[in-house]
């Protein structure tokens, strides 16, 4: 199985099923495509689309024990990669169904919601962005109202949680909010306290550690990824 994913410090959807694989001790090989640009004509794209991803984006999973049209197995999107890993592993999601659906629905609604947050929030490991947060958190009320949001949802799921994730043992839930975390982190969004405890449960996972410290190891900053950064 290969994992294709694009640079750590930048790449927030990459980050999900890598986290969820390594967490779950689910071995793969990395094959990682450094960002140059997105335009349609930059490696990036052209590699992506050689690998078999229709979209030339990142994450890609290819499966060389499945087979489809007699080729590996190709799967695109960070969504459609988690059922197949849950076909793969059942840990991948809570054994109950009311809380699989619950954690499912909550995954749904990072994939297609928060944009305020994704928008403005780039994720960057390696950036100290307390001032830009800062200043974007009294700028902006669709921010405001996104980190509102997580953490009204982080609190409901904890609030009937068995263990220390937001589903009982982690899952492909915390693998989806762990790139959240990495924003709450780095801009200094102002959470709940809940809130706050979990987002440090989550940075100290051993599948998080490793991929912050693999970004800090990069030293590949990349001007395009960064026009929010304050200059000195």
């Amino acid at each position: 199985m290969q994992l294709v994913v694009g640079n750590k410090n930048y790449s927030s959807w990459s980050m999900r099923p890598w986290v969820l694989m390594r967490e779950l001790g689910m071995p793969f090989e990395e094959v990682c495509v450094r960002f140059d640009s997105f335009a349609p004509s930059s490696q990036f794209k052209q590699t992506m689309h050689q690998l078999g991803s229709p979209a030339g984006k990142v994450p890609l999973f290819i499966d060389g024990a499945a087979t489809y049209n007699a080729s590996p197995l190709v799967v695109h999107d960070s969504l459609a990669i988690v059922e197949r890993l849950f076909e793969l592993n059942p840990a991948v999601w809570p054994s109950e169904v009311g809380t699989r659906a619950k954690a499912r629905s909550a995954c749904a609604d990072m994939h297609s919601g928060f944009e305020s947050l994704r928008r403005l929030c780039g994720m960057n490991i390696e950036a100290d962005l307390s001032e830009q947060g800062a200043t974007l958190w009294r700028e902006h009320d669709g921010l405001r109202s996104d980190v509102a949001r997580i953490d009204a949802l982080w609190g409901d799921l904890l609030a009937h949680s068995s263990g220390p994730m937001l589903c009982g043992q982690f899952c492909a839930v915390d693998a989806f909010f762990a790139p959240v975390v990495m924003r709450i982190n780095g801009y200094a969004l102002p959470v709940s306290p809940n809130a706050r405890a979990y987002a440090d449960r989550v940075t100290q996972l051993a599948s998080v550690q490793a991929w912050m410290q693999a970004a800090l190891a990069e030293h590949d900053f990349l001007d395009f990824e960064e026009p929010y950064r304050i200059k000195a």
